[in-house]
Parts: structure tokens; sequence; C-alpha cells
């Protein structure tokens, strides 16, 4: 048993990073105040509420999960795959796919507005990171890639060491934060009501990071066809408070 720990352990110190300055760079990348533009997006929430698909707590609590599903299904492998090997090359064969998967022409607009404000900030902010902005400087108008948001987001954490799971957890966590905080602007539900629906769905999030973490590329699906219909109807609206 105690060589059983100690292999564990062992294993465990491979696949962590526990350099604590590198600790203040992968919560920053969480924070809210990272302007990534995240909070420009309902992720077709504003979109389901003109529909009438979401009109109250319930609903929203409905949209949520199913949303984190669809996210968990169809971008959390390209997550994985990113971080487990942060490569230029890695990363436009990655992008490559993501564009052609994306049906939906909101939610690619979307995910390439949100991986270029990403990368963007991210060559800023963490400095400690060479190898981020010559891959950036490199593909910037050459159209090799178009920035999707997974990738990017799966790039950044592999280079900040983070592990897999957390990073996968890491994206799924940044998605419920944003379409609640999206929900809360819309006046759907109030500050404390989306503390408590976050806290509520967490348990939730944590079961969708189980069931679809770690998967290839080629096992990258749509859970909730629904859910992207009523996105790229987005841009039909009369008025609208978000991009997507």
């Amino acid at each position: 048993m105690e060589q059983v720990l100690v292999e564990t352990e062992k294993r465990r110190k491979r696949e962590i990073n526990i350099d604590p300055s590198l600790q203040w760079s992968q919560w920053q990348l969480l924070d809210s105040i990272l302007p990534t533009g995240g909070f420009a997006h309902s992720f077709g929430l504003e979109a389901a509420i003109q529909a009438r698909l979401v009109s109250g707590p319930d609903d929203l609590q409905n949209f949520v999960i199913h949303l984190l599903e669809n996210t968990g299904s169809l971008l959390l492998p390209f997550v994985y795959s990113a971080t487990m090997n942060p490569t230029l090359d890695n990363w436009q064969k990655l992008d490559r796919i993501l564009d052609a998967t994306l049906s939906n022409e909101v939610g690619r607009k979307a995910s390439v507005s949100q991986g270029s404000s990403l990368i963007r900030v991210a060559a800023s902010v963490f400095t400690e990171l060479p190898s981020l902005k010559s891959m950036r400087d490199g593909c910037i108008g050459s159209g090799v890639v178009s920035f999707h948001h997974a990738p990017v987001f799966g790039i950044i954490c592999g280079l900040l060491g983070m592990d897999s799971g957390t990073s996968q957890r890491a994206y799924i966590f940044m998605t419920m934060r944003d379409v609640i905080s999206a929900a809360t602007r819309l006046n759907l539900v109030g500050p404390l009501g989306a503390a408590v629906l976050q806290h509520r769905v967490a348990y939730v999030a944590e079961s969708m990071v189980k069931k679809w973490m770690d998967r290839s590329v080629e096992d990258a699906c749509q859970t909730a066809p629904l859910l992207d219909t009523i996105q790229g109807c987005h841009t039909y609206l009369f008025s609208r408070l978000f991009c997507s």
C-alpha cells in the first residue's frame, strides 16, 4: 500500500506544476478582471429568452446544464489536446479541426473573437511565456489559424503548467460563470440568485467534466443541437445586448 501511495504522489507531482509563481498566473487566467471579452457573449441565452425557451430561473438552470454538457462534449477535447501538447503545430491542427467542426456561424465568430482577445491579453500579461507571444505574432495575418477560443485556452493552460484535469474544469467553470453573468445582466436572475444557481449547478458541472474529460478531438460532438440552432438566430434579433 505504501508503495502505491508513493507512486501516486510521484505521478501527481509530475502532472501538477506546484511552482507558486505560476499558480498566481493560473488564478489570474480565471479572474473575471482579465479583459478577454467573455462577458460580451451570452452563449445563445439572449436569443433563447426572446424565443421564449427561457423565461425563468428553472428554465435558466436547464439551459445552463445543457450548455455545459454541449461545451464538454464539443470543446473539452480541444482544451485537453492543447493542454497536453501546447506546441505551434498542434495548435494549428486543432484550430483547423474546430473551425471545420463549428457549423453555427454565430458560435464560430464568438469563438474566434474570444480566442483572439484571450491570446492577445495573455501574450501581454504573461510575459514569462515568451513562446506564447512568438506563436501569436507568427500567426497574425497568416490565415493559418482562426484563433478559436478552446485551443487557445488549452495552450495557455499547458504553458502555465496547469494539469489537464484542472484546465478542463477551468474551461467549464468559465463557461458557467459567463452565461450566469449574462443572465444577471438580462434581468433573468438577481446577483444573489445567480450565486446560488452557480453553486447548485457546480455539482452537475463536475459530473459533466468527468463524463467528457480526456477525450480526443475525434470524439468531439454536439449534444444540444437546439441550443446551437437558437444561438444561430442571434443575429436576427431586433435588439440585442450581447454579441452572441
